[in-house]
């Protein structure tokens, strides 16, 4: 009996020591368990963060964008009206002084008129002359083309 009761008192021994390693491997797989899941929260936390943080930089970026757009694009009209503004002047000079200029064309032009038709007058036989001579010569340039 005495073997019965070391065998069974082994057995029971093998037994708790069993259910002790078992235990004790449980407990150990669950506080794995409970560190994978702390570290999992704390990588999701940190994720969700980064890219809160993210947001809020490319808000960040958007609006800075916005605002340089609209300075460029306020610069761009300041410069386009100053550009307007010296091209209607440049203009407004330029037609006066066509309007000059055409004024002393005219002028000339009456000038020499009134100088023709007085020579005609006076010398009729020469100023027919030059005019069939000219018309000669331009019957000649416009024959060869």
């Amino acid at each position: 009996m005495a073997n019965n009761q070391t065998a069974s008192d082994l057995k029971n021994d093998l037994k708790d020591t069993a259910n002790k390693t078992a235990d004790d491997v449980k407990s150990g797989v669950n506080k794995m368990a409970n560190d994978v899941r702390g570290a999992t929260d704390e990588a999701a936390d940190k994720l969700r963060q980064t890219a809160s943080d993210v947001r809020s930089t490319a808000a960040d970026l958007a609006d800075t964008a916005r605002e340089k757009g609209s300075e460029y694009l306020d610069a761009a009209r300041e410069k386009v009206d100053a550009v307007r503004e010296k091209g209607a002047e440049m203009a407004d000079r330029l037609y006066r002084e066509g309007e000059r200029r055409a004024d002393e064309v005219a002028q000339y032009a009456g000038d020499y008129y009134d100088e023709l038709s007085d020579m005609v007058r006076r010398k009729p036989a020469q100023a027919l002359g030059i005019a069939a001579g000219v018309g000669f010569l331009v019957g000649l340039i416009l024959a060869r083309r």
